[in-house]
């Protein structure tokens, strides 16, 4: 190990001690000084505190920098099909509004960015998926309604004028429950439909994923068991969201998707009913015609 540890430090101390200052500066205000100077000036790779606070770091920034996209998949599955079949407007809705008291609570507290930072961006491309499920259900006016309504609990929330500390961190045991409990409603309406719909398989295998790593990087950086057990409880429900896309990933359709296709809507509908009606007239004509056969028999 120590000539390990030699190797790499005839290797790399030349680069480590001539960074740019600008990234020397932003290293040590991640690692802290200590870390810093022991892993990348050093290079001490022998030392287990600062790897693990280096490896959750890591997973953090890696987490957030996925989190800025983990569900444009799923908005434009969306946007693609016009449709918002399979997505449970209640599951979205009680997942913002935990998203929402985290980030206060955790903004508030002062706690690194790389803990929480996905919180904010998740929370943005909800807000996004909640109104198009909206608006595809045909309550366009609900959906001004709700993103207002966020905005003014937002406000109450980081206002200490208005929300206490302690207040807060009631909010935010509660928050962890709402997360896990919003879970729920979409596990149930995968059940109910029999298929996935349009939930993006990117998203839900991510989430998976993230709150695996967030387990870590709480243990590492965060001393509250409000929010380990929270990413805990979110990852045994994001495990049965997984397993679920899994069992229905070859289904073709949802119940309720095939039960639409029998029945038409719309200009499909209107040309089959003019379709049946104008079959209708032209038999009824002919059977009402005399042919010429009969008019002599008469």
């Amino acid at each position: 190990m120590e000539s390990a540890e030699q190797t790499l430090r005839s290797l790399l101390q030349p680069i480590t001690h001539n960074l740019p200052t600008p990234i020397s500066d932003a290293a040590t205000n991640l690692l802290g000084e200590s870390c810093y100077r022991s892993l990348v000036h050093n290079i001490n790779i022998s030392d287990s505190v600062c790897l693990k606070l280096a490896v959750s770091k890591a997973l953090g920034i890696g987490i957030i920098g996925a989190s800025s996209i983990v569900k444009i998949p799923q908005l434009l599955k969306m946007l693609n099909s016009g449709s918002a079949e399979g997505i449970s407007f209640l599951s979205y809705f009680m997942e913002t509004a935990g998203y929402l008291i985290s980030l206060m609570y955790s903004t508030r507290n002062g706690f690194p960015f790389s803990t929480y930072g996905e919180v904010a961006l998740i929370a943005i491309q909800n807000v996004a998926i909640t109104v198009l499920v909206l608006q595809y259900n045909g309550k366009g006016p609900a959906a001004a309604i709700f993103v207002a309504g966020l905005a003014a609990a937002g406000y109450a929330l980081y206002d200490e004028n208005i929300t206490n500390a302690r207040s807060l961190q009631y909010l935010q045991g509660g928050a962890g429950m709402l997360g896990v409990a919003s879970k729920l409603p979409q596990i149930i309406t995968i059940f109910r439909e029999g298929g996935t719909g349009q939930l993006s398989a990117f998203a839900v295998f991510n989430y998976l994923a993230g709150s695996l790593s967030r387990i870590f990087t709480t243990l590492q950086e965060v001393d509250d068991k409000l929010i380990l057990y929270g990413f805990i409880a979110a990852f045994a429900l994001n495990a049965v969201l997984a397993a679920q896309m899994v069992y229905y990933w070859n289904s073709s359709q949802s119940k309720s998707a095939s039960q639409t296709k029998l029945q038409p809507k719309g200009k499909e509908a209107m040309k089959q009913a003019v379709g049946v009606d104008g079959q209708a007239k032209s038999t009824g004509s002919v059977k009402g015609k005399a042919t010429p056969s009969t008019r002599r028999r008469g």
